[in-house]
C-alpha cells in the first residue's frame, strides 16, 4: 500500500507542480490544471488518464481502477485504491498524469534528467 508521503516523494519535485489542500482533498497541478487528487480519508487517489483508454484500464483491473463520479466523467480523469498499488506502478501513474498537463519541451526534459 502506498501513502500520501509517497504520493508527495513523486509528485513534488516534478517541474511546474504544486500542492493545494482544496475541500481536504490533496490536490497537485500545474498552473490552474489538477493533474492529482488524493481524498481526504487517503484512500482514493484521482489522476490524469486518456478518456478513450479508461474504461479498458478499470475493466482490465476493476480491483485497483474506477470511474470518477459521474460529473467528472467529462475530464481526463481516473481514481484508483491506493491500497491496491505499488510504488514502481504509482510513480508510473503521477509521472503520465503530470506529462498530459505539461508542455512537451518541459516533459523531454524531465525524461532526459529521469534516465540519467
Amino acid at each position: 500500500m502506498v501513502t500520501i508521503d509517497q504520493v508527495r516523494a513523486v509528485a513534488r519535485p516534478l517541474p511546474r507542480s504544486s500542492e493545494h489542500l482544496i475541500r481536504d482533498y490533496v490536490k497537485f497541478r500545474v498552473g490552474s490544471i489538477v493533474y492529482l487528487s488524493v481524498s481526504p480519508d487517503e484512500t482514493t487517489m484521482g489522476f490524469g488518464f486518456p478518456k478513450e483508454q479508461r474504461t479498458a484500464l478499470v475493466e482490465a483491473e476493476p480491483a485497483k481502477f474506477f470511474l470518477p463520479v459521474t460529473s467528472d466523467l467529462r475530464f481526463n480523469w481516473v481514481r484508483a485504491w491506493l491500497s491496491a498499488l505499488d510504488e514502481p506502478e504509482l510513480r508510473e501513474l503521477i509521472i503520465d498524469s503530470w506529462r498530459m498537463v505539461v508542455p512537451k519541451k518541459v516533459s523531454a526534459a524531465y525524461r532526459d534528467l529521469d534516465e540519467r
